[in-house]
């Protein structure tokens, strides 16, 4: 017989981690930024579905169109979210390096962005995201490489 402290936690359901994500007071101010919202998520297939409010006033370049570097924050952010889903909410997992490809400009507005994890080691996680726009064209996609570390491991260095 097991006492309750040395028990394993309770694996959280896909439902509870979107409402964790939904109900957070704590949303760091880089996802804020990008108007970052959690749309669905599937621990199973490793993968999230996320929306941006890209707004005009602070991610626009001189052509009105989404600056690039928003739009490979974006994608980070889809693939390091898929990250955390895939570890069921134990891990987080720095981005080690990132490969970004730009199909069309992205405008402002909403955007769909897919996060997933590919591969999930012990030492490395291979990821890949994608953005699509208002009308579900593919914007750009990227694959990425990524550190797990559990949460209670992270320092932020």
């Amino acid at each position: 017989m097991t006492d309750a402290a040395s028990a394993e936690p309770e694996a959280l359901t896909d439902e509870a981690i979107l409402q964790r994500f939904l109900r957070t007071k704590n949303q760091p101010t880089g996802s804020q930024t990008l108007g970052f919202k959690m749309v669905a998520v599937s621990q199973a297939e490793k993968s999230v579905e996320v929306e941006f409010d890209a707004r005009p006033e602070l991610l626009l370049n001189p052509m009105k169109q989404i600056q690039g570097g928003y739009l490979c924050a974006m994608l980070d952010e889809c693939m390091s979210v898929a990250c955390m889903v895939a570890s069921g909410m134990t891990h987080v997992a720095p981005t080690a390096e990132m490969k970004t490809t730009f199909l069309r400009p992205g405008m402002p507005g909403k955007l769909k962005g897919v996060g997933r994890v590919i591969r999930w080691g012990s030492r490395v996680a291979f990821t890949e995201g994608e953005l699509f726009d208002a009308e579900g064209r593919l914007l750009a996609k990227a694959t990425g490489t990524a550190i797990p570390t559990p949460f209670a491991n992270y320092k932020g260095k």
